[in-house]
C-alpha cells in the first residue's frame, strides 16, 4: 500500500480542509457574512449530514461492524441496509456535506477547492484502499454491492 492509504482519517482531513477553507477566507478577505438564504441553507446542509452520519453509525453498530477508517480489514460483516443502499460511503458523504456548507457560507469561489479536494484525497486514500480491502475480505459479495450502489451518492 502507499504511504498515505489509510493513514489519516477522513474526519482529520476534513477538518484541515475546513481549516485551510477559514484562513484562505481571512487572508483573501472574503466575506464571512452570509445572506440569510445562505445561512439557511448552509444549516439545512449541516442538519442533512447529522442526519446521515447518524444513520450510518447506527447501521454500523446494529451490524457490529468496526468505523475505524484506519483499519478496513477489521470489518465483521457488510453493511448494505439502510443508509448504506444508497451510498457505500455516507460518513465521508456527510463529511463532504459539512464543507459544502462552510464554503457556501463562504460566498467566495476559492474555497470550492476545499470540498473538491476532499473527494479527490478521501477516494484516493482512503476509498479506494478500502475498497480493495473489503472485495478481498467479502469477495463477490462486496463487488455485487459495489455494482448497484454509488460510491458517494
Amino acid at each position: 500500500m502507499p504511504r498515505l492509504d489509510t493513514k489519516i482519517p477522513a474526519p482529520v482531513t476534513a477538518i484541515v480542509i475546513g481549516l485551510l477553507m477559514k484562513w484562505y477566507a481571512h487572508a483573501g478577505d472574503v466575506r464571512m457574512d452570509p445572506s440569510l438564504l445562505r445561512m439557511e441553507i448552509g444549516v439545512t446542509l449541516a442538519q442533512i449530514s447529522a442526519l446521515i452520519a447518524l444513520i450510518a453509525f447506527v447501521c454500523m453498530w446494529r451490524a457490529r461492524t468496526t468505523i475505524n477508517p484506519l483499519q478496513p480489514d477489521k470489518a465483521s460483516s457488510l453493511v448494505t441496509n439502510g443508509i448504506f443502499r444508497f451510498s457505500r460511503n455516507p460518513l465521508y458523504l456527510s463529511l463532504l456535506l459539512l464543507l459544502i456548507a462552510y464554503a457556501i457560507r463562504l460566498e467566495s469561489a476559492m474555497v470550492w477547492i476545499g470540498p473538491c479536494a476532499f473527494v479527490a484525497y478521501v477516494t484516493r486514500f482512503q476509498i479506494v484502499p478500502e475498497e480493495r480491502v473489503l472485495t478481498e475480505k467479502f469477495g463477490q459479495a462486496y463487488v455485487a454491492y459495489k455494482g448497484r450502489t454509488r460510491r458517494w451518492l
